[in-house]
């Protein structure tokens, strides 16, 4: 299968073949298994102190004849911690059991629990191989994104050496995805509680720029809202299908395109 490559100004420089990795059948079953895996490995262990709700003396005796003993009071068997006393007389207050106040849940979540899942080496790499064929379908792509007029996109690699976000927005804008960069700035107060949680804006996902290596690209495009950039060795199914649906509108560059080929990756 061949694509084209344009160059920082928009115009076709070249027409190159893409790798067997674009030729892979769609398995959106496989890429949301993929997806949910390394969603659930970020999870953050969360849980109740182990001795929270159960740090009150609230041994209560029922025996007859005891002292400081609830027997013959006519109560009902709670563990009960005393607050006062007046000779034999003592005035407690329900404690330590679940449903009385300052009491231990009966199912608090527990630190220990385990969120990982595991995906075999063979069907992940399936997945990213399946993720990275979808990004060339214009069917899926156009149903979450703005498709310029040339798809798919492939940039020559003095993309890579820009170091300034004005230089990477013009380059963008030239190559027709000004309508996307239009969609992806738009930022939303979120409803609900998760305004108060450290999640008060809800940002649109833009284009994914996919390079060969670390370079000065990384930092210049760090500044526009929506859009990640990762290398191409990095690539993992999150990323090609974010929210488990593939076809995100990606931008590959030459060198990316010919690491992948040259170093058999997802392979």
């Amino acid at each position: 299968m061949k694509a084209k490559v344009l160059d920082i100004n928009g115009r076709e420089v070249e027409a190159i073949d893409l790798p067997t990795q674009f030729s892979e059948p769609l398995n959106k079953t496989l890429i949301k298994r993929a997806v949910l895996a390394i969603q659930f490995n970020k999870r953050q262990s969360y849980g109740a102190f182990s001795r929270a709700g159960m740090r009150a003396s609230a041994k209560l005796s029922r025996r007859r004849g005891e002292y400081k003993g609830a027997y013959n009071h006519g109560i009902s068997r709670v563990p009960r911690k005393s607050l006062w006393k007046r000779g034999t007389q003592f005035g407690w207050v329900g404690a330590f059991m679940p449903g009385v106040v300052g009491g231990r849940r009966a199912h608090p979540p527990k630190p220990e629990k385990d969120f990982t899942k595991k995906v075999n080496k063979k069907e992940n790499r399936k997945a990213i191989r399946s993720a990275i064929s979808a990004t060339l379908n214009p069917e899926l792509v156009k149903q979450h994104h703005k498709l310029p007029l040339i798809f798919p996109l492939i940039l020559e690699s003095k993309f890579e050496a820009l170091n300034k976000t004005k230089q990477v927005k013009e380059v963008l804008e030239k190559i027709g995805l000004k309508e996307e960069l239009r969609r992806i700035s738009v930022k939303k107060v979120r409803a609900g509680k998760g305004k108060s949680r450290g999640r008060k804006y809800k940002v649109k996902t833009g284009p994914l720029i996919v390079i060969a290596k670390s370079c000065s690209l990384e930092k210049a495009s760090r500044n526009l809202q929506g859009i990640q950039i990762v290398p191409v060795n990095s690539l993992n199914t999150e990323l090609l299908a974010p929210g488990t649906v593939p076809g995100r509108l990606v931008i590959w560059t030459k060198d990316a395109i010919e690491k992948m080929k040259s170093g058999e990756l997802f392979k």
